[in-house]
């Protein structure tokens, strides 16, 4: 089955998850324990799914996952490479929010869990808009 994503749909997830993940970090401490401390993470992980679906339209909804988890495994692993360049993109605001700060093993489970939440929103929600 040949997939077309809808890139306004898939840009309007895009905001909504950046606009989550940013109200996850402004709003922490009113959030449980749990879900303040992973949210940020696994968000992150759902925008870049999104990303390459928006980019990437016919591709399956697998390779999107794959592409989507090796890029956050990268950029991950990228952490612990000492670089001053890499650093100093890192000392950002933008660079910190992209590339992070320190390797975690707990950032890729919520890597992983995001981009499983994603394919399961975008299962849900190819299968309703082309039943429509």
């Amino acid at each position: 089955m040949i997939i077309k994503r809808n890139r306004i749909v898939y840009f309007s997830l895009i905001i909504v998850v950046i606009l989550s993940g940013l109200a996850s970090r402004k709003f922490n401490s009113n959030l449980p324990s749990f879900i303040a401390e992973y949210s940020g993470d696994t968000l992150w992980a759902l925008m870049i799914f999104f990303i390459t679906g928006f980019i990437f339209i016919t591709y399956s909804t697998r390779r999107i996952a794959v592409i989507s988890l090796a890029c956050c495994f990268l950029i991950e692993v990228s952490k612990l490479y000492p670089a001053e360049w890499i650093n100093n993109l890192r000392n950002t605001k933008l660079g910190g929010l992209v590339l992070g700060y320190g390797f975690l093993w707990s950032d890729l489970i919520c890597y992983t869990a995001g981009i499983m939440l994603g394919i399961v929103i975008e299962k849900v929600l190819l299968k309703n808009l082309n039943s429509a």
